[in-house]
């Protein structure tokens, strides 16, 4: 092959790839969510439980599968996504004898996001435990991820004769925030989701959760966010963004781990650096927030009944990072 037809070859295949780049760029500015994700489609069928909460009609989603089993496990999931990135989970523990559960929380994924609501962990546990009961369900396995786990930490506790094992996955919570870092009103968290773009959200998850890799798999999980941005409900979905922020800084979990009666499995990625609000510290705090190589040893050390399970180099999310790994520890729970 001559320098010259060689240099025709590549020149074709360059302009190819940007062509699918375009393709895929274009796509992506097309994608339109209202604020209930109409036209997402999730793992599963989605159902939903309709109730009163606040002098309000609210609509909150959920996936339900394996309804004939009698173990019964309800996935929470973090501030950042909503049900549908438990799919994996979802379905493995269907096929060991599950039933699943994976509500969306008021205000995310696909419930209902309210123009004004209190929220609360109280409230949002209340929420969920309604939404069990509707479905006669008395005894579960609650598992929480992230924002999750300060869920599933309250339900624990509010419900303790039906939580018959708490699993945590890298919960945020460990740390009591509001001893170090200043309170913000959620005026401030609207102003910033406001100017949030989809470049910000990738390379906050790039940084914070993956080390720095990035693949395709951890792309489609943002999904929901870019269509949202194009959206025309953006502005309400950033308000309830911004609203939620609150009981992350003032729902303090960290003694409350004493006050669970079922088991507790605390599973921790150690390059884990999420920290909440640590660009608003107090005057004079230096200690190190988020660092989850000591935080889970601060759990286990003052609750002996926590089983701290590590996993060391996995980050915020090792049931995505290394699936495999997670799965060795997850499961064997069950």
């Amino acid at each position: 092959m001559t320098p010259i037809f060689k240099g025709v070859i590549m020149n074709k295949i360059l302009l190819i790839l940007l062509g699918l780049t375009l393709v895929s760029c274009a796509s992506t500015n097309k994608l339109k969510f209202d604020s209930e994700l109409t036209g997402f489609d999730y793992p599963h069928e989605v159902k939903t439980f309709n109730f009163t909460s606040q002098r309000q009609n609210l609509a909150m989603r959920y996936m339900d599968i394996g309804s004939e089993n009698e173990k019964v496990a309800v996935l929470l999931h973090g501030k950042n996504f909503s049900g549908y990135y438990w799919e994996r989970v979802m379905n493995e523990l269907n096929s060991k004898g599950y039933r699943v559960i994976v509500p969306d929380q008021i205000g995310f994924g696909k419930s209902t996001k309210p123009e004004s609501y209190q929220y609360s962990f109280a409230q949002l546990a209340t929420n969920t435990h309604a939404l069990l009961s509707s479905l006669g369900i008395k005894k579960f396995t609650v598992v929480g991820h992230s924002m999750g786990g300060m869920l599933a930490v309250h339900i624990a506790t509010m419900f303790k004769n039906e939580v018959s094992k708490l699993v945590l996955v890298n919960p945020i919570g460990l740390e009591t925030y509001l001893d170090l870092v200043e309170f913000k009103d959620p005026e401030f968290f609207y102003g910033n989701e406001l100017k949030k773009t989809v470049e910000m959200f990738r390379n906050y998850q790039k940084k914070n959760y993956y080390d720095g890799d990035w693949n395709e798999t951890y792309e489609e999980l943002l999904t929901p966010f870019k269509g949202w941005k194009n959206g025309n409900d953006w502005d309400l979905v950033a308000w309830n963004n911004a609203l939620t922020y609150s009981p992350i800084f003032s729902d303090d979990i960290v003694e409350k781990f004493s006050k669970v009666s079922a088991p507790i499995y605390l599973i921790n990625g150690t390059r884990d650096k999420t920290g909440p609000g640590r660009g608003w510290k107090r005057p004079g705090v230096t200690k190190v927030m988020g660092d989850y190589k000591k935080l889970g040893k601060a759990i286990k050390k003052k609750n002996r009944k926590v089983k701290l399970i590590e996993l060391k180099g996995l980050g915020h999310m090792p049931q995505f990072e290394d699936y495999d790994t997670f799965s060795k520890v997850f499961y064997p729970i069950f």
